[in-house]
């Protein structure tokens, strides 16, 4: 843990917010001390509903290290990751998050996450974008083709 890393995601956040880039977010991904990713809260300014900060550091880094995953990486969030960052975060497996404001100071500033873990926590056909199987002849064929394929990386 080292707070310079936290102070700089803050700094960078405030820089975003100044700039109108997007929204007070920011996030670093550090590997044996040093700064491997960094990202922005993009959002508005790049039409891109996924460019959260923790997102965009996450493909940052993995872009500079030429991989997929994560290991051995510690991710510095300025705010409590939201459920999608938290998916992506999981799908990375950085060694560690550290977060600075909670999600509860993100709702105070208009950016509520809570709407989300309550429809998660609802029947999918009951949400307010409703998800629904259609179930397909050959639906299983893409996961045949992937356990057939020799080439195939694990993740």
């Amino acid at each position: 843990m080292n707070e310079s890393f936290m102070r700089r995601a803050l700094d960078m956040a405030i820089e975003n917010v100044d700039s109108g880039k997007g929204g007070p977010f920011a996030a670093l991904v550090v590997k044996d001390g040093r700064i491997v990713g960094e990202g922005t809260n993009i959002v508005t300014s790049s039409n891109d509903p996924t460019a959260h900060a923790e997102i965009v550091a996450i493909r940052d880094a993995c872009a500079r290290l030429a991989t997929y995953q994560l290991d051995g990486c510690e991710i510095y969030a300025t705010c409590e990751p939201c459920p999608m960052c938290l998916g992506a975060i999981y799908w990375a497996r950085p060694r560690r998050v550290f977060y600075a404001a909670t999600r509860q100071s993100a709702a105070r500033a208009g950016f509520d996450d809570v709407f989300i873990y309550d429809e998660l926590a609802r029947p999918a056909d009951e949400r307010q974008i409703p998800i629904t199987r259609l179930p397909c002849d050959g639906e299983d064929r893409p996961f045949d083709a992937w356990l057939r394929f020799d080439g195939r990386i694990e993740y």
